[in-house]
């Protein structure tokens, strides 16, 4: 056989080969790939953030649009806008859209903490450098760059006065954070609220009153532990503190300015861990570390309504008419 007979057979073989390939085509390992991407879904964040509109007797879970498996450690509501801080991060969802939505705000620095302002976002670090979100703009600029101190834990507005609680006590300014006063000096100061001229705050020794707009301060409970929370409720204040005697965090409630204190907690687990108490409507609820409570008696008889998750203690708050709930651990 000569090498062009050779050659043609090679090339006649090789074209049926090609043909038969054509007629009954394969798919590749490349393709059934391809394939099996157009049915893959993408795993979304789950449990991050919860909301409820029916007083808490259903939830639903709004993290889609977050990072999954975010470590969310806090987070606020500002004009039925929600901010959550994960890590040296800020997430900002609008509620209203269509579809959840969350998206990572740009800031010049890492905050440790946010806040809600009377009319902006604080967000600040521990360092004692502070950002303020500019309404109606994606801008954090910095602010309060006069503060004499560091290691803040929170800032708070009450009209035109601003408060700086930090390790050391109790800050205040009158003129937009120029001039600095401390007006507390008994160790760290961790929140603020205020209702009808009171002053209320969570400090190491337990809960602080001013009724003279944080000039002077009362300690109203100390029971040898932190203050945990202080909230506004209807017609006075909801605390949680440490009772060193008891080993346990207490539920109390105030209605007559933060004077007087009666426990609502009698109905509860005792626990080391009980994170958040609020009011929506004629209802307490309490983030405990066995889920969600909810007393419709304030606060004789308490009912479990949502199971904690993974072993973490509920933070909640309260816009309007949505509850919102994040799981977090250690109840802190």
């Amino acid at each position: 056989m000569t090498i062009s007979k050779f050659v043609f057979l090679l090339l006649f073989q090789f074209s049926l080969v090609f043909d038969q390939s054509l007629e009954s085509p394969k798919a590749s390992p490349r393709i059934k790939s391809q394939q099996k991407n157009k049915s893959f879904k993408r795993p979304t964040a789950a449990n991050i953030i919860l909301k409820s509109t029916d007083g808490g007797q259903t939830w639903q879970d709004i993290s889609e649009g977050l990072p999954e498996n975010l470590q969310a450690d806090s987070f606020i509501e500002k004009d039925s806008e929600l901010y959550i801080r994960a890590g040296n991060g800020i997430y900002h969802n609008k509620p209203n859209s269509q579809a959840p939505f969350w998206r990572k705000e740009i800031y010049p620095d890492q905050p440790s903490s946010i806040v809600p302002g009377s009319t902006a976002i604080f967000a600040y670090n521990y360092g004692g450098q502070f950002l303020q979100r500019i309404n109606g703009t994606s801008l954090w600029l910095p602010m309060l760059t006069n503060f004499p101190t560091r290691q803040a834990r929170t800032v708070f507005e009450n009209g035109s006065t601003v408060f700086i609680g930090c390790d050391s006590g109790l800050f205040k300014s009158t003129d937009g954070g120029k001039i600095w006063r401390q007006v507390y000096t008994g160790g760290r100061v961790m929140k603020l609220v205020a209702a009808d001229g009171v002053l209320m705050a969570t400090s190491q020794s337990g809960i602080l009153r001013s009724a003279d707009d944080g000039e002077n301060w009362d300690n109203v409970i100390n029971e040898g532990g932190i203050g945990i929370a202080i909230e506004r409720i209807k017609g006075g204040f909801a605390a949680i503190t440490y009772n060193t005697a008891s080993e346990t965090r207490r539920v109390r409630v105030s209605y007559d300015g933060g004077k007087i204190w009666q426990p609502i907690d009698g109905g509860l687990p005792a626990s080391l861990s009980i994170a958040s108490i609020i009011q929506f409507g004629e209802y307490f609820l309490c983030g405990h570390p066995t889920g969600i409570f909810r007393s419709s008696d304030k606060g004789k008889t308490w009912t479990l309504l949502l199971p904690s998750i993974e072993s973490k203690v509920f933070d909640l708050s309260v816009s309007g008419n949505v509850i919102y709930a994040m799981p977090k651990n250690g109840g802190c």
